[in-house]
């Protein structure tokens, strides 16, 4: 009895990939693309940045024959590589170029899918994303990256600790004062917009 790919694990799915089996491709793909995309897309604050080290990433996963070092799961070991092609990505263009803090209807909008068009609750979802980003574009940028793998990547502490190479009592700490400070800023409409005008 053949097991199907959604019971698989990963490290299972990148060995069959790894031996031509496109449909394990096709499931590693599904299980990680939005947290690792939502992961980058917050990181760097440019829809357009993230999409392309987006793909860089899985570009990567696909020409190497790589596998996860040690312990590493698949998913700290795709979301280091994503972090380390946006760290050359920031290298090669400045890493003080402007962000884009436009919101996207598309990447947000999609809980509208199917929805009645209510302009009043798409303004305020538009106006609640503007203001989630203004905060996250606040943060430290360590506190940031590692709210956005807790979240986003839905990884572990150790995991987070492992991918940033810093100690697991200071990965708590950095998450500890991110969501402290998120839960300032978004419990006080006029602190985020001081914030991020």
């Amino acid at each position: 009895m053949k097991i199907s790919p959604k019971d698989e694990s990963d490290a299972a799915l990148l060995r069959r990939y790894r031996q031509g089996d496109a449909e394990a491709f096709a499931e590693l793909y599904a299980r990680h693309r939005l947290g690792l995309f939502r992961f980058l897309c917050g990181l760097c604050g440019d829809h357009a940045q993230a999409e392309e080290v987006f793909q860089e990433t899985w570009m990567s996963l696909i020409r190497s024959d790589s596998q996860p070092m040690g312990a590493a799961s698949f998913k700290t070991w795709l979301y280091q590589i994503g972090r380390n092609r946006l760290i050359d990505h920031w290298r090669k263009l400045g890493r003080h170029q402007s962000r884009q803090e436009s919101f996207d209807e598309q990447l947000h909008g999609e809980a509208l899918v199917g929805e009645s068009v209510d302009p009043e609750r798409e303004l305020s979802l538009s106006r609640d994303q503007q203001r989630l980003q203004g905060a996250l574009e606040s943060l430290p940028e360590e506190q940031r990256e590692v709210f956005l793998l807790r979240t986003h990547g839905d990884l572990e502490l150790n995991e987070i600790a492992e991918l940033t190479k810093t100690p697991a009592e200071t990965v708590k700490s950095r998450l500890r004062y991110a969501m402290q400070k998120l839960r300032r800023l978004l419990s006080d409409p006029s602190v985020t917009e001081e914030v991020n005008p």
